[in-house]
C-alpha cells in the first residue's frame, strides 16, 4: 500500500508503485515511475520522465529534472541480487540525464549524497561513493565506484574519477582531467593525465577565508610538495607548525589518512 501526503501532487500519466512513500507538498509531474521501496521526502520535485527505483530515499527540497534514473543498480560486476541503498540529502538539484546507483553488498551496501548539492546533466555517481554538501558535478561528470567526494568541491565539465579516489573540501577539478589519484583539500587539478597545479585561492577567498590564511597554505603546500622527501614524510613534519590552521591541518590530515590511492602531485613523476 502507498503511503501519500494528501497534499501531494501526481500526475495521472506517473506510475508509483505500491510500498513508495510520498511526502508532504511532493511534486510528480508526468510520465514518472516511483518505484515500491522509494521515499520522497517532503517538498520533493520530479519534473517529468523521471524514474527513482531502488532503497532510495530523497531528502527534502531536493529537484530532479527529466530523463534522470535515481537508484538504479550497481554497474559492477559483482552486483547481487540482495538490495542495497541510495540516500540523497536535502535542497538538491539533480538534471537531466544525470544516473545514481544504489551501493554493493561488499561494501557497505550503500551510496550516500549530501545536501545542497548540485548535480548538472548526465553526470553519473556509481555504487558506494560517498559525498558530502555544497558540492557541483558539472555537465558529464563522471565519479566511478567508491568515490569519496568532500564539501564544496567542484568538478568541471567531462571529468572522470578512477574508483576509491579521494576528492578533497573545496577542491577544484578541471573540466576533462582524469582523477585517477587523490586530490587534497583546497587543491587544483587539471589536464589527462591530472597533475596538481596549486591551491583553489578564488574558493578559498569565496568561502570567507582570510588572506593570511590563505598565505599560509600556500607555505605549507610548498613545503609538503617541494621538500626533500616524499609527499606523505614532508607532511608528517611538518604538522606541528600548523596546529592553529583550521586549512592547512585539513590538508595535512588528508595526506595522512589511509587510502587505496595515490596521492595527485605538480609531478607526475613526484614521490608519494
Amino acid at each position: 500500500m502507498n503511503m501519500i501526503a494528501s497534499s501531494a501532487k501526481i500526475h495521472p500519466a506517473s506510475v508509483v508503485e505500491d510500498g513508495a512513500a510520498i511526502g508532504e507538498n511532493v511534486k510528480v509531474g508526468p510520465f514518472c515511475h516511483i518505484g515500491p521501496n522509494v521515499v520522497l521526502g517532503d517538498d520533493v520535485e520530479l519534473l517529468s520522465h523521471v524514474v527513482v527505483i531502488g532503497r532510495t530515499t530523497i531528502g527534502k527540497g531536493t529537484k530532479i529534472f527529466p530523463g534522470a534514473v535515481i537508484g538504479g543498480d550497481s554497474q559492477s560486476v559483482h552486483h547481487s541480487a540482495v538490495d542495497t541503498t541510495l540516500v540523497i540529502g536535502e535542497n538538491c538539484t539533480i538534471r537531466e540525464g544525470v544516473t545514481m546507483n544504489t551501493g554493493t553488498v561488499e561494501h557497505g551496501g550503500t551510496t550516500v549524497v549530501g545536501n545542497n548539492n548540485l548535480f548538472l546533466a548526465y553526470s553519473h555517481v556509481a555504487h558506494d561513493c560517498r559525498l558530502g554538501n555544497n558540492i557541483i558535478l558539472s555537465n558529464n561528470v563522471m565519479l566511478a565506484g567508491h568515490v569519496t567526494v568532500e564539501d564544496r568541491a567542484i568538478l568541471g565539465g567531462g571529468s572522470a574519477v578512477h574508483q576509491f579516489t579521494r576528492v578533497g573540501k573545496q577542491a577544484f577539478i578541471g573540466g576533462l582531467s582524469a582523477v585517477s589519484y587523490d586530490v587534497i583539500p583546497y587543491g587544483m587539478l587539471n589536464g589527462n593525465p591530472g597533475v596538481l597545479s596549486g591551491l583553489n585561492v578564488v574558493g578559498m577567498t569565496r568561502a570567507g577565508i582570510d588572506r593570511p590564511v590563505i598565505h599560509a597554505v600556500r607555505r605549507c603546500y610548498k613545503q609538503i610538495f617541494e621538500g626533500s622527501e616524499s609527499i606523505r614524510a614532508n607532511a608528517a613534519a611538518i604538522r606541528d607548525e600548523y596546529l592553529d590552521c583550521p586549512p592547512a591541518l585539513e590538508i595535512l590530515d588528508f595526506i595522512a589518512a589511509e587510502s587505496d590511492r595515490a596521492l595527485s602531485s605538480p609531478n607526475r613523476g613526484g614521490k608519494g
